[in-house]
């Protein structure tokens, strides 16, 4: 058996036999062989690893994609390399540069919002890419993700479809998702002749419970409260609730909530929160799978992979008021 069959067996490749993969890691595990990353790196100029970007670990969103990622790479012979950007450019820049320097096999970036030299180092980088969470057409771009302006406007839709047309969105972090969503929810709201800019609340600190709490007794204690709100993501819609309940203010027949995303919890408040479903599992695997393919140098058939998000319908915005 030559050095290459061997290190390839190692790594579980399919170009070589399970019965051959499992001779050689049997006889590794006897031996208490334990590969070297660096020294494969050199020999290679490249890791086994793949560097991953995401905004933040604290939201559920980017863990089940994260863990997405991690089962699909693993699986396929690759470790994850994380870094957490915290939504910040400069931030993101830093982390890349120090991820470049461990020679990483690939790279998985969340949407497209980043500095121009943060641009560069990927383009110059000659590391395959795969972004996550958001699509674009563009040559050379390969990405897997959902439509989030679509998204948007179906919620919005959903909540004129209740007898709503007073509608309010309240948008925190204000990265280019959730401004994708809120020009969604401003494309439907046009569309219906309904559309009134000062029911936008957008706030750049992080969506949380305790914002959407705060945001709901703000909107609701002004002279004309909306029928409906549309929160850009379920953490604050569940804050709002919470702070509904407190205040006696009755969901949905006083006013309709929708939230984003579908995240744990969000099935359990009281009522249920009615929320758009993304596909962030979905996301991660098929992104991890893209990059697999083209780390080993093999043909990409579709480099944009759009996937489909699901309006799930509960209580907060069933039977909403129409006066």
């Amino acid at each position: 058996m030559s050095p290459i069959t061997a290190s390839r067996a190692l790594r579980g490749e399919r170009a070589v036999t399970p019965v051959l993969v499992e001779r050689v890691q049997g006889a590794a595990k006897r031996l208490g062989y334990v590969p070297d990353p660096a020294a494969r790196a050199l020999a290679s100029r490249r890791s086994n690893h793949v560097a991953v970007l995401i905004p933040l670990l604290s939201n559920q969103l980017f863990v089940e994609l994260l863990e997405s990622v991690q089962r699909t790479l693993r699986t396929a012979g690759f470790q994850t390399l994380i870094g957490v950007t915290h939504y910040d450019q400069d931030e993101e820049e830093q982390l890349l540069g120090e991820q470049l320097a461990h020679r990483p096999s690939g790279l998985l970036v969340t949407g497209f919002e980043r500095s121009e030299e943060t641009r560069r180092l990927i383009a110059s980088s000659g590391v395959p890419c795969v972004h996550m969470m958001e699509t674009s057409r563009a040559s050379g771009v390969h990405c897997v993700g959902f439509s989030q302006q679509d998204a948007g406007h179906a919620v919005a839709a959903h909540l004129l479809e209740g007898g709503a047309r007073r509608i309010a969105f309240v948008g925190a972090q204000l990265d280019s998702r959730v401004m994708k969503r809120a020009e969604g929810y401003r494309r439907c709201l046009r569309g219906a002749g309904c559309y009134d800019p000062a029911l936008e609340w957008l706030h750049p600190a992080p969506s949380s419970m305790a914002l959407g709490a705060d945001m709901l007794a703000r909107i609701m204690s002004g002279p004309q409260p909306p029928q409906a709100i549309f929160f850009c993501n379920d953490d604050m819609a569940q804050g709002a609730l919470l702070e509904a309940m407190r205040r006696g203010i009755r969901v949905p027949e006083q006013v309709a909530i929708a939230g984003f995303n579908d995240l744990p919890g969000s099935s359990q408040m009281v009522p249920p929160l009615t929320s758009l479903r993304t596909p962030r599992g979905e996301v991660g695997a098929a992104a991890a799978s893209m990059l697999v393919a083209l780390m080993r140098g093999r043909p990409v058939q579709d480099t944009c992979i759009e996937l489909d998000y699901e309006l799930v319908v509960r209580a907060s915005t069933s039977g909403a008021r129409t006066g």
